[in-house]
């Protein structure tokens, strides 16, 4: 049995630990333990317990990647539990606590984000690529824009595995169900309805979203918008929603637990982001149940979406354009119906849960053979 320790320092359930929760779901329990250090309190507790993994409350290390206290815990955790393994998220310290235990340690890159230039160009390149490269064995990176960031700042591609996310498919909800959740949200027969599923920050596009909206709004489109999720934001949101006059379009939903019903009743998801967009879960999940996607072409999501065949790609920042492509799904009915068929298609053959536990189990392989 190969005992694999996963350190996150998330006291919420975000991307990383949704990415955590699907592997669980597909893990090879016959040859592989999984542990998962995280701070005390966190939210993920009970549903990692829940998905069968082993749960180690740590003092310490909530929402940080690094400090020299942090350090000494995880030592004394590996220590005590001796892992095979060490994969951290996000948390830097698990890493060095890893390396110092000589235990061969992996990490995921969940975000893409530009790369300034003290990281482009020497001395600060050669920093860290010597940091990273030294306290990592194998790197994971969650899409090629995440592996491209790496490289960017002066990481050798052969220490990068790249390996897109995957998910448990999501049933789709009986249409009865799905046009009684339209009908909560004053979404008459006729409305096309939108959905953003993300958390709320500037970097999300939201914005973008909110004014392309207003663009279809006043071309006479009958078009409602629903945003699920909760961050700092909100409020911005709200004024500008107000400020463009949109409050009969747009719903707010807050934090959605469940996914599915709301999925079920949308016409489309989009997906505007600007800023640290990888591979989105919300998105991996609305194509299992045959729902396409307009994006932005920033980061991860031309790699979900297939320009013309599961979905449509913009320019990132170009609410004009994203408006149009909307705009083009909603003439064309037959076409929005071919790519939720695609959408569907793609998913199966590229990610589903069981194709990423695979691809992070065979790391996990090579990265112990390569310690031996």
């Amino acid at each position: 049995m190969i005992r694999v320790m996963n350190v996150i320092s998330d006291t919420n359930i975000g991307g990383a630990g949704r990415v955590l929760l699907n592997y669980l779901r597909y893990a090879g329990r016959e040859r592989f333990e999984t542990l998962v250090a995280l701070p005390r309190g966190s939210l993920l507790k009970a549903p990692l317990e829940e998905a069968g993994g082993r749960v180690l409350e740590v003092d310490g290390i909530a929402d940080r990647s690094f400090d020299r206290g942090d350090v000494k815990a995880l030592r004394a955790l590996i220590a005590r539990e001796r892992p095979d393994l060490v994969h951290t998220h996000g948390c830097f310290s698990g890493r060095v606590a890893a390396r110092r235990e000589g235990v061969p340690v992996i990490y995921s890159r969940h975000s893409a984000f530009p790369v300034p230039a003290r990281l482009r160009y020497p001395p600060g390149r050669w920093v860290n690529k010597l940091v990273n490269e030294h306290y990592a064995d194998r790197i994971i990176a969650v899409s090629p824009a995440a592996a491209k960031n790496l490289t960017d700042g002066g990481i050798s591609p052969k220490r990068i595995a790249v390996m897109m996310n995957g998910v448990a498919p999501v049933v789709r909800r009986p249409q009865a169900e799905a046009e009684a959740l339209r009908r909560q949200w004053d979404a008459a027969p006729e409305d096309f309805v939108l959905g953003i599923l993300a958390r709320l920050e500037d970097y999300k596009g939201h914005m973008d979203i909110l004014q392309a909206l207003a663009i279809l709004r006043d071309e006479g489109r009958p078009v409602k918008l629903v945003i699920a999720g909760v961050g700092p934001y909100e409020q911005k949101l709200r004024e500008e929603t107000a400020r463009l006059g949109l409050e009969a379009q747009v719903r707010f939903l807050g934090f959605v637990t469940d996914v599915a019903p709301l999925l079920s009743a949308l016409d489309l998801q989009l997906n505007a982001s600007y800023g640290t967009e990888t591979s989105s879960l919300s998105i991996l999940e609305g194509m299992s149940m045959g729902l396409p996607a307009v994006v932005s072409d920033y980061g991860g999501n031309p790699w979900l979406i297939d320009d013309g065949e599961d979905g449509l790609l913009f320019p990132t920042r170009d609410a004009a354009a994203l408006a149009r492509a909307v705009a083009r799904l909603m003439d064309a009915p037959e076409t929005l119906g071919r790519m939720g068929e695609r959408a569907e298609e793609i998913f199966r053959q590229r990610f589903t849960g069981e194709i990423f536990a695979k691809n992070i189990e065979n790391v996990y392989l090579d990265t112990l053979k390569g310690a031996k």
